[in-house]
């Protein structure tokens, strides 16, 4: 008699089921779709930078009528569009005194992609400096994010005689 009860458990009503697709009602197909979107859009994500993808690079300096020409080669390594990067720069004298602080704003940084920005130091002389400092990033913006730990994702490496560090 057990055996006849099995055989007679209910099934899902015909009006919740597609035609060529029984015994899974719509509401679950439609929840399973849901729930595998959700899941793909967790795992992609919008585009993240990673820890070292980011190269600041002081490439040259050279004298621009009082003051000195700074060139910066950004190289963005990773899929992130950094649309806001602004760095607090620290320019220190060749015997290690602090010679000025400034503000500079290398963005927007499209992704896979090789920028230069030149910076105008004016009252400052090439000769008068002897290191700069990527103190902090003031601002940073990947996509429409704010990015708190910006830093971690500077690599600042220097061809010029003056040193870029962070």
């Amino acid at each position: 008699m057990k055996m006849y009860l099995l055989n007679r458990l209910p099934r899902w009503p015909r009006k919740f089921t597609r035609r060529g697709q029984r015994g899974k009602p719509r509401g679950m197909r439609v929840m399973s779709s849901l729930v595998a979107f959700v899941s793909l859009l967790t795992v992609t994500g919008p585009a993240r930078a990673e820890q070292g993808s980011m190269s600041v690079q002081l490439n040259r300096v050279e004298p621009q009528g009082q003051g000195c020409r700074t060139y910066f080669v950004i190289t963005n390594k990773s899929t992130a569009s950094y649309e806001v990067l602004k760095l607090d720069l620290i320019v220190f004298r060749p015997d290690g005194v602090i010679g000025r602080r400034f503000a500079a704003d290398f963005g927007p940084i499209k992704p896979n992609k090789r920028t230069v920005k030149p910076f105008d130091l004016d009252d400052t002389s090439c000769d008068q400096i002897g290191s700069i400092l990527i103190n902090a990033a003031l601002d940073c913006k990947v996509g429409d994010t704010q990015k708190p730990d910006c830093l971690a994702d500077i690599t600042p490496p220097s061809l010029a005689k003056a040193q870029l560090t962070k």
